[in-house]
Order: structure tokens, then C-alpha cells, then sequence
């Protein structure tokens, strides 16, 4: 059984696992609601798991780098299935970390670092930061992908259809979907209408969006009426996508550095649009927040 690790502030209490460094819970203290999703394994068994070294799926399960084949069966990578160290706990926050090991190195041969933090602060009590360091400990060039998948449940009595996605200054934005597969399919790009900045989540078209180098580093769920009920703040990253599983009441907001393979794409590592590279030595951070709403 994974350990948890909880976090509190007069509006939220937060719990995270060590197994896959996963956000598990976030109780509002206020109302008493449970915001994120529960994993239930009939519909979804993750709540909001972390995407490393991939996001997405590779074609046929491998990748090749330096001349060299790789297996990588699962999609999003290894990271949400192994058991991270915690590394530093207090009161308002929790670091965890994984590092490379002979069962990592087998399907992904860098020698990486990934420390996670989740933090709150009883100045903004309502405000989730979630923070990702990726070092390359080795000497060689390093790429992977990283990126969050948290599933948000609406507000009490609400369907995720009746609810609205708002994204802050935006009239019209370009999105594709994927395939049944899981594979990106950028050449059918279609245009999401807003009103007022905002749309309704609709089962008759594709339950995965992804928007592509258009600036969305905010989106909301609000409710039906318009209030806002979740904020996802994601300044810098160059996707976001939004899914919803078609069995399940919630939706998931998910900021990426990197995507899911392109249905049919044969070539390298080197070659995959969106890949983050890191060389010998150096590391990187990122960093968004959730904001949860009363």
C-alpha cells in the first residue's frame, strides 16, 4: 500500500501518493467536496497521474534513438506506475523523487533525475502549485516528454456536459483530436466556437482536444451558470489538451511539454515533434497551479 502525504490549508485538503508522486484527493474543507476525480477502475483508474518521459503513445510500443530500438508498451511513459521517495515534507508542501534504475534504463536509457513538488500556501488557500524538475544526470543528450493529466469533477449536482471549459481572451481556437488508438491526428484540425471565451463540452465530437502553439495557458471549468468552479494556470506550455472519458462524470485538464505520436509516424526520437532535450548535466523546471474555486 503506497504511502500518502497530505497538505492543508483552511480552504483545501490535499493528498498525494507516493506511488507515481499522483495527486490523489483535494477535499473542500468548506463545502466538503471531493474535486478530483476517484479512479474508479471501471471508468478510469488514475486521478491525475504524472506523463514522463512521454506523453501519448508510441507507434508499435518502441521509439528509436542513436541507432537503437527501445520498448515502451504503456503510453505516458513509466513515471505513474513506479513508486517515487518522498524527499522533504512540512505542513504546506512535499517534494518526491525518481531516479533512473536498472528497470528504467532497460526502456529509457538516460540517466535522468525527476523531483516533484506540490505546495500550497494559506495566502491564496484555494491554489494547488504543482512543480516538475527534470535534470539529465548523464553525459549524453537527453530527450523525453513530460505533462499532468488531472481529472476534475463538476460541481455537485452538475454534468460535465452542462458545464462550461473557458478559456480567458480567446474567440475561436484550433484544435485536433486522436484517433481510437491514441495517435495525434493534426491534419484534421477543426475550430472550436466561443462564446465569450467559452464552450460546453460535447459527446458528439472527439472526447481527446488538442490545442497546438496557440498561447492557452488558462482554461477553466465553470458551472453551468458561469461560475467558475476549477482554473488551470499553465504559462509556457506548448500544449494543452482536454479529455473526457465518455463513462465518466469528469474532465480532464492537461498541460504537456510533448504529444502523443502522429498516427503512422515512423521516424526517430530526434524526429518527434515536441520533445524536450536536455544535455549532460543541465535540468529544467516547470510549473503550473490549480486553482479550486468555492
Amino acid at each position: 500500500m503506497s504511502n500518502t502525504h497530505v497538505l492543508e490549508t483552511d480552504a483545501l485538503r490535499v493528498e498525494i501518493a507516493d506511488a507515481g508522486a499522483e495527486l490523489k484527493s483535494v477535499m473542500d474543507r468548506v463545502s466538503g467536496a471531493e474535486r478530483i476525480w476517484t479512479a474508479e477502475p471501471a471508468v478510469w483508474n488514475r486521478h491525475a497521474p504524472i506523463l514522463f518521459p512521454f506523453v501519448g503513445r508510441l507507434t508499435d510500443g518502441k521509439y528509436r534513438v542513436s541507432g537503437r530500438e527501445y520498448p515502451m508498451k504503456t503510453q505516458h511513459g513509466f513515471a505513474r506506475d513506479l513508486d517515487f521517495v518522498c524527499t522533504e515534507e512540512s505542513a504546506e508542501a512535499v517534494e518526491h523523487r525518481l531516479c533512473a534504475s536498472e528497470r528504467t534504463r532497460a526502456i529509457y536509457p538516460w540517466d535522468f533525475r525527476l523531483t516533484v513538488w506540490h505546495s500550497v500556501d494559506s495566502a491564496r488557500p484555494r491554489v494547488l502549485r504543482v512543480e516538475w524538475t527534470v535534470e539529465n544526470g548523464g553525459g549524453t543528450p537527453m530527450l523525453y516528454s513530460i505533462g499532468a493529466h488531472p481529472g476534475f469533477l463538476p460541481p455537485e449536482g452538475a454534468k460535465k456536459e452542462d458545464c462550461l471549459l473557458v478559456f480567458p481572451g480567446k474567440e475561436t481556437l484550433r484544435y485536433y483530436p486522436v484517433n481510437a488508438a491514441g495517435f495525434a491526428l493534426p491534419d484534421q484540425k477543426r475550430t472550436l466556437k466561443l462564446t465569450d471565451g467559452a464552450a460546453r463540452w460535447r459527446d458528439d465530437i472527439p472526447d481527446t482536444w488538442i490545442f497546438d502553439g496557440q498561447g492557452v495557458d488558462e482554461v477553466s471549468i465553470a458551472a453551468p451558470d458561469g461560475r467558475p468552479w476549477v482554473t488551470l494556470r499553465c504559462p509556457g506550455f506548448p500544449f494543452l489538451a482536454v479529455w473526457a472519458n465518455p463513462k465518466g462524470p469528469f474532465i480532464c485538464l492537461e498541460p504537456w511539454f510533448g504529444r502523443t505520436d502522429e498516427a503512422g509516424f515512423a521516424g526517430t526520437l530526434e524526429e518527434k515533434k515536441g520533445m524536450e532535450r536536455r544535455e549532460g548535466g543541465e535540468k529544467r523546471a516547470f510549473a503550473y497551479e490549480i486553482e479550486f474555486h468555492r
